[in-house]
């Protein structure tokens, strides 16, 4: 009996130092993707799986939210078109608040995240998960925005 219970006992400590560890894969993840994106370098988007879903929750002026799905492939090029600006503007985001959840098979990543050129915090996550390689991706990201432009109206 007790080689029974030492054994289960065992199985439990060695899932929790897996979920553990995977855990802090994910978080280094994470931070070299926020290292990347703040430093605008050029394996970026590789950061990204192919088929990635982009969302910007726009906050309107009456208080109201609306989603807008952007195609990964519009997200690049507008970013690509910008990161000049954005690099001699020395646009950064910070991300506070962060927590790791498991989402499935992938994992959650909610933050708070403020843009250096404000001074307000807003929601966002990260759904990010392993593709076939074994990779970490980022498989949909949203973020909360008062950027308008976003509408497209």
């Amino acid at each position: 009996m007790k080689k029974i219970c030492l054994l289960f006992l065992l199985l439990a400590l060695v899932g929790t130092i897996c979920y553990a560890t995977e855990m802090q894969d994910v978080q280094c993840f994470f931070n070299r993707y926020v290292e990347a994106a703040n430093n605008y370098d050029n394996n970026y988007f590789n950061f990204y799986s192919n088929d990635a879903k982009i969302i910007r929750v726009v906050e309107k002026p009456d208080g109201t939210f609306e989603a807008v799905n952007i195609p990964l492939e519009r997200y690049k090029s507008e970013a690509k078109k910008s990161q000049v600006l954005m690099k001699m503007r020395k646009y950064k985001n910070f991300y506070s608040n962060i927590k790791i959840l498991p989402h499935g098979k992938d994992y959650k990543i909610a933050a708070l995240r403020m843009p250096s050129t404000s001074d307000y915090k807003v929601p966002s996550y990260f759904i990010v998960g392993k593709d076939c390689e074994g990779n970490w991706k980022i498989k949909e990201e949203s973020m909360n925005t008062k950027v308008q432009a976003f509408l497209g109206k």
